[in-house]
């Protein structure tokens, strides 16, 4: 018989997944569903699964699946997402909302005009900057302005987590970078013991980020909320930016503050693409 899976496709700042409501539809397999549903030619289309669920610890809770079926931590632009889907579907009248994660509880700050959320502000969290809890295999208390060899060129880079591993490089010119080519050596080099989310980022001016994204188990792809929250991060660490700036992305812009009480918050958009059933 066969079993149909309502979804619906949504994206924020060009980071587009897969939203199926788990809390009234029964998902198997999530891996590979994912991958299944992730494909851009015989699939839906998109950088990975969201399940939304019920939750004993906050309001709802998100599981995501990168497109080659691995499970992530966590992600800004799904959590964006997900405040959307539930308060424009009916599942809360709330607008500031407790987000379960793999990561750890997530305040999400819905921003409601004429009954639609036209943004979502989420407070990410304090970055992680110990070596061994990102983790990445150097010494010390912090990982800031270290070299990395990929492709026998040398790069600085500085690795925060903010839930997930994350290794930013800063580059003189953004459109001079093979995104394509230094990406998965450097996802997987051997000093990120579980693979890594890696930033190129061209600082434009001390409120102003241009950004490219490598994401660990998807690729490139337009846009990535912890990435950006930890590029402003990095940014910060070395003296580049103020704690507050622009992130552009591919996809659109993220507005990142790394609040003097040590917190990151996000602000940015939130679209339904699609609605749809998938017939397994």
């Amino acid at each position: 018989m066969t079993n149909k899976i309502r979804f619906t496709k949504m994206q924020g700042a060009g980071n587009d997944y897969v939203y199926i409501d788990a809390t009234v539809q029964d998902v198997s397999h999530p891996e590979r569903l994912a991958v299944e549903m992730s494909d851009r030619h015989f699939g839906v289309g998109s950088d990975g699964l969201v399940l939304i669920l019920p939750s004993d610890k906050a309001d709802f809770r998100m599981r995501m699946f990168n497109a080659d079926g691995s499970e992530a931590q966590m992600c800004g632009n799904a959590s964006r997402c997900v405040g959307k889907y539930v308060y424009e579907h009916g599942l809360t009248t709330q607008k500031t909302l407790l987000l379960e994660t793999a990561s750890g509880i997530k305040v999400l700050d819905l921003h409601v005009s004429d009954g639609k959320v036209s943004r979502v502000s989420v407070d990410m969290g304090v970055p992680v900057l110990e070596p061994a809890a990102i983790p990445v295999n150097l010494p010390g208390e912090r990982v800031v302005d270290m070299p990395i060899t990929v492709a026998g060129e040398e790069y600085r880079m500085t690795c925060v987590s903010m839930g997930n591993p994350h290794a930013v490089l800063f580059v003189p010119s953004l459109d001079a970078v093979d995104v394509h080519g230094l990406g998965p050596l450097a996802e997987h080099h051997a000093l990120f013991p579980e693979r890594c989310n890696i930033e190129f980022a061209e600082i434009v001016s001390p409120t102003e980020i241009r950004m490219r994204v490598w994401e660990r188990g998807a690729g490139e792809t337009l846009a990535c909320g912890t990435g950006a929250c930890a590029t402003l991060v990095a940014a910060v660490l070395n003296g580049l930016t103020q704690r507050q700036a622009k992130l552009r992305l591919l996809g659109g812009d993220l507005d990142i503050a790394w609040r003097e009480d040590g917190r990151v918050c996000m602000t940015g958009g939130a679209e339904t693409v699609f609605d749809g059933v998938w017939l397994r």
